[in-house]
């Protein structure tokens, strides 16, 4: 019989990480995704205690956090229990929402360092407006082409998802940008 193991998005056991200058970027293999649809005539839920957001922000709870994703769409993200049935525990919490799994989706990569030195990264990996992606907000954009989610989680933390497929060329860009314009201490 096959033995059989969980990889993170670039096949290795544990999340990647680099730190360049004062930025680390950092894979999250720690976090369950969860879509959230209404349906129609559903009332609209609050899993988790959480008030789903509007468009362009994300709220966060103790115990999860939710991103604005389209009309009566939202993805639910589980910090620590990316190794549960996430979308079962979302299911009971949203009754009357279509709810499906998107762990292995995506992977999710930070961006920790000075507040400073994010927004001279950021202002090089998108084009958006800094007010677009100040802390508590997030946004669908593109990063080297690759369709990203972009979320402001604090001042000086940004997190970016993409496609699990892309992981790799995902973090060439992040790493390349972060490596050409690094404020070395």
């Amino acid at each position: 019989m096959a033995e059989i193991f969980a990889t993170n998005a670039f096949g290795a056991p544990e999340p990647r990480e680099a730190v360049v200058g004062s930025v680390t970027l950092r894979e999250r293999m720690d976090i369950a995704l969860a879509s959230v649809a209404l349906r129609a005539d559903a009332a609209r839920p609050a899993p988790f205690g959480l008030t789903l957001p509007e468009p362009g922000f994300f709220a966060e709870s103790e115990s999860a956090n939710a991103i604005w994703m389209a009309p009566g769409h939202w993805l639910i993200e589980g910090p620590g229990r990316a190794e549960l049935d996430f979308a079962a525990e979302v299911e009971s919490a949203a009754p009357g929402c279509s709810v499906t799994e998107q762990t292995d989706g995506w992977v999710i990569l930070d961006l920790e360092g000075p507040e400073g030195d994010l927004e001279q990264l950021r202002e090089r990996l998108v084009n958006l407006p800094a007010e677009t992606l100040s802390p508590g907000k997030a946004t669908r954009s593109l990063v080297h082409h690759m369709s990203v989610l972009l979320i402001r989680r604090s001042p000086d933390r940004l997190s970016v998802m993409g496609m699990r497929s892309m992981a790799g060329s995902l973090w060439h860009a992040l790493h390349g940008t972060a490596e050409r314009y690094a404020v070395r201490p």
